[in-house]
């Protein structure tokens, strides 16, 4: 039900619109919509070192959601418009399904600088109505899109850096690390472009399930940080979230693969105890 989900912990999957890179990169040139996008990344790797393009460029391919009730526990993990992964579709579901669940409190890593965006520009380009989201005539404080307003918005990457202040080095793979969980796998990000012109939409998929699943973990350690919730509690959550992983393991493949790189925190209070 509806008002049992308080939190959405989400993660996209975006790739460059060859077009409209060819279009507005390389107006004069004769080159088809995939040299463009490979032109552009060359130059941004000689640039930036980096072959990631703008976000401006780019369209949503995945978006997955956990939805995590009043009480942290997990309930279910959705991936949007699957199996046909239609970029307005799944950006139509996305922005509808905040409203219909009562918005819940958005929970990302870094999703401030990269997926909130992302999804406003896709409902720009797709026409996509978000009002609710806006709140173009509230008080600015109040607005979902402050970057302060962690009520509509956690992103975890901001909390862990006090708005950045500092640079979080490492992102969520080492932030998942430090809590023994799989991080990063056999995909990175860096990867999803080629993946999806070879047409591997689903283990693009699979890979942002699993980015989804380390937000989750990472989220419930930052209740114990803020005092939401005790470590005990946490410990708790994880172990239920554990069981609920091998049931649905049985039939999908994402959480096979996350639990077969499963790893449990490294407690130091226990191995001190231990120790003495």
């Amino acid at each position: 039900m509806a008002s049992d989900v308080r939190y959405f912990v989400f993660d996209v999957e975006s790739v460059a619109d060859p077009r409209l890179v060819a279009k507005l990169r390389y107006p004069d040139e004769d080159l088809s919509p995939d040299e463009a996008v490979e032109r552009y990344r060359q130059e941004l790797i000689e640039k930036y070192e980096s072959d990631f393009i703008p976000y401006t460029f780019q369209i949503p391919v995945s978006i997955v959601v956990a939805k995590v009730n009043s009480q942290l526990r997990l309930s279910d993990l959705v991936v949007l418009d699957e199996p046909l992964f239609r970029p307005h579709v799944m950006t139509e579901r996305f922005w509808r399904g905040w409203e219909a669940y009562k918005r819940p409190t958005l929970v990302t890593f870094n999703g401030r600088a990269f997926d909130i965006p992302l999804l406003e520009l896709a409902a720009f380009r797709y026409g996509i109505s978000i009002p609710g989201w806006f709140q173009a005539a509230g008080k600015s404080y109040d607005q979902p899109r402050n970057r302060y307003n962690t009520q509509y918005h956690l992103d975890l990457c901001e909390l862990l850096t006090n708005f950045g202040i500092t640079r979080f080095t490492g992102g969520l793979n080492l932030a998942a690390n430090l809590l023994g969980k799989p991080g990063k796998m056999d995909i990175a990000g860096y990867m999803v472009q080629d993946l999806y012109r070879e047409g591997r939409l689903t283990e693009i998929n699979e890979y942002c399930r699993c980015d989804v699943l380390d937000t989750y973990f990472i989220f419930l350690r930052s209740r114990v940080l803020v005092g939401q919730i005790s470590l005990e509690e946490e410990h708790q959550i994880v172990a239920e979230a554990k069981q609920w992983l091998e049931e649905r393991a049985k039939t999908d493949r994402a959480c096979r693969m996350y639990l077969d790189h499963w790893g449990d925190w490294p407690n130091p209070w226990v191995e001190s105890e231990k120790a003495s």
